[in-house]
């Protein structure tokens, strides 16, 4: 059996907490008077909260100092803090679970690489924490995605080779870093966002085992 490496995103690939970043955006736009609407919040998919915040100060001609910056940031993730205290299993996305069983059954090495600071309390909440065997999220690398670093280091605490690591990714940067990086990208969503990626499916529910046994051989 060849032994693979897994590697997922989090937000908008297991759960899609990416709801709960537009409103925690949307409430901090609406403060500054910044109409803020689910096409603009397309644009800080795969993006650092950082870039996030700048892209919204843009959208509305804002000039602000760093202090400003500073304090925004601090309330855009205490908001979204709060709506994740009540998740659960519930919030997984359809066909997640499945896959991940399968790949366990497999015994394939499973990653998480996400930019996410909270990875692990949402790996937590939703009760699928066991199934990784190593998780890279954003407290662990200093590029963000299209630099390939967090599905690097993912391949590497797994002690696979890049060329043998397949990547899930709902982002056009995360696509982007998994081609760059040399692995298989496969993009979870519209392929015409996504075109980038060598495998495109609509969600998990419609990925079945025999796509998976093609990745492993």
């Amino acid at each position: 059996m060849n032994k693979k490496a897994f590697i997922f995103d989090l937000d908008g690939v297991i759960v899609d907490t990416a709801k709960y970043h537009f409103l925690a955006w949307q409430k901090i736009a609406k403060s500054l008077n910044i109409n803020f609407t689910h096409e603009h919040n397309e644009l800080l998919k795969g993006v650092s909260r950082v870039r996030s915040l700048d892209i919204i100060l843009e959208l509305g001609n804002v000039q602000a100092s760093q202090d400003d910056k500073d304090k925004w940031l601090i309330q855009k993730n205490e908001d979204y803090l709060t709506y994740l205290v009540d998740m659960d299993e519930s919030e997984i996305l359809p066909g997640v679970f499945k896959i991940l069983q399968l790949l366990k059954e497999k015994n394939q090495a499973i990653a998480l690489g996400s930019a996410s600071k909270n990875a692990r309390p949402i790996l937590e909440k939703t009760g699928i924490l066991s199934y990784f065997d190593v998780i890279v999220d954003g407290n662990d690398v200093t590029n963000a995605k299209p630099d390939p670093e967090v599905f690097l280091k993912a391949a590497q605490l797994l002690q696979i080779d890049p060329k043998n690591a397949i990547v899930f990714e709902d982002s056009v940067a995360g696509v982007q870093a998994a081609n760059v990086g040399e692995m298989v990208s496969v993009g979870i969503g519209e392929k015409t966002i996504l075109h980038e990626a060598q495998y495109i499916f609509k969600d998990f529910t419609v990925i079945d085992e025999s796509f998976i046994e093609k990745l492993i051989n």
